[in-house]
């Protein structure tokens, strides 16, 4: 029996294709030595690293922009603190102005609002200074018989200090006051000139409150024109936010700054403590700086009662610190400020120390209105579509 042998036909090949079982190409399979030599796939990145790179290259673009912002400040930080200033000023003037201005023309309700609150400022000024000057023999007197009670307090229990230690201390100081006398005086003679130059920045800023008063919206309805059309809208959405938030501040600060000189007045007042005014003066400058501001001005307060009225009424002074803390953290903030300014303590601390070490005094002053603006300003153009 013979085998049939079944022939089949011929496969044929698409075009370009080559005999030899080396596959198809186009759709078919990929040739072997085309497959040997392709390079291998490159691993792809995880997503999180991917985040993170993005939001790393945003923040150095950020942090760039806001470097070069405070370089510009620091380089005119006088016409900037006199901007500050009149932004205060017109936060300030604008309510009584804005009430005055319904029974007379805009220009003279500005100049009376202007005047009233110029009187009542130096008047306050010419007050605290005839307090100093009605009690300072009095008060040199008892500093003299002050400091005597702390040297035998600190000589006895429970530090026990050195008399001779403390005697040495004292003439050391006077020695060193004595032969650098030359470079105090060259130190005063240059505060003189920083003298001037605050009083020239308070011009400016006194001119830049009338007009910010008077015609502010206008301006800044200009700004807003000057702009493209597609960011109009949004400037005026974060221009409203902003002021709305600095002139909450600005009216919160200054209340808190005002319940805590009352009460630490009063306090000082009723202790004792000489020169009651002008530490509760120092109290309402001082309140002006969240969460350091008040310590400071009280531990001052507290020395004064120390050196005056003994370590009793010094320890009281001592507790009044932690009782208006209190009262200004529990109460004065989450009733007056909360609804302009919500933000966490520890962002207040970390703003107020930045801007110290950026610009001293100026800078933590400046530091906390600053970032509640931006905060608001952030919020508030996250509801506005963009195009």
């Amino acid at each position: 029996m013979t085998r049939r042998l079944v022939t089949r036909p011929a496969r044929r090949l698409p075009p370009g294709a080559r005999p030899g079982g080396e596959g198809r190409t186009g759709r078919g399979r990929v040739p072997a030595r085309a497959t040997a030599a392709a390079p291998r796939a490159a691993a792809p990145v995880a997503p999180l690293l991917r985040t993170a790179a993005g939001y790393a290259w945003r923040l150095l673009v950020v942090g760039a922009a806001v470097y070069a912002v405070f370089t510009v400040l620091g380089r005119f930080h006088e016409i900037a603190l006199a901007l500050f200033l009149g932004l205060v000023a017109a936060a300030m003037l604008r309510p009584p102005a804005g009430l005055l201005a319904r029974v007379m023309p805009r220009g003279l309700a500005v100049a009376c609002a202007l005047i009233g609150s110029m009187i009542l400022v130096l008047g306050g000024l010419a007050l605290v200074g005839e307090a100093v000057a009605g009690e300072w023999p009095a008060l040199v007197g008892e500093f003299r018989v002050g400091l005597d009670r702390i040297q035998n307090w600190l000589q006895g229990p429970p530090l026990r200090l050195d008399a001779h230690a403390l005697s040495d201390a004292q003439s050391k100081i006077g020695d060193y006051l004595s032969s650098h006398r030359s470079t105090l005086l060259s130190t005063a003679l240059s505060g003189a000139g920083r003298i001037v130059a605050v009083f020239t920045v308070a011009a400016l800023g006194l001119f830049c409150s009338v007009f910010f008063t008077y015609s502010g919206d206008r301006q800044w309805n200009w700004f807003c024109a000057q702009l493209p059309e597609g960011a109009r809208d949004r400037m005026a959405v974060g221009g409203r936010a902003a002021w709305r938030t600095f002139t909450g501040y600005t009216h919160g600060i200054v209340l808190v700054a005002g319940t805590n000189a009352v009460l630490v007045g009063i306090a000082l007042y009723l202790l004792g403590v000489p020169l009651a005014v002008p530490l509760a003066l120092l109290e309402f400058v001082a309140a002006f700086v969240p969460l350091i501001g008040s310590p400071v001005a009280l531990g001052v307060a507290a020395v004064v009662a120390l050196a005056t009225q003994g370590p009793l009424v010094a320890a009281l002074v001592v507790a009044l610190i932690v009782v208006i803390g209190q009262i200004e953290g529990h109460v004065l903030h989450p009733l007056v400020m909360s609804w302009a300014v919500r933000l966490h303590p520890m962002v207040v601390a970390l703003s107020v120390v930045a801007g110290a070490i950026a610009a001293g005094i100026v800078g933590a002053v400046v530091a906390v209105p600053l970032v509640s603006v931006a905060w608001s300003v952030h919020q508030s153009l996250r509801t506005v579509p963009t195009d």
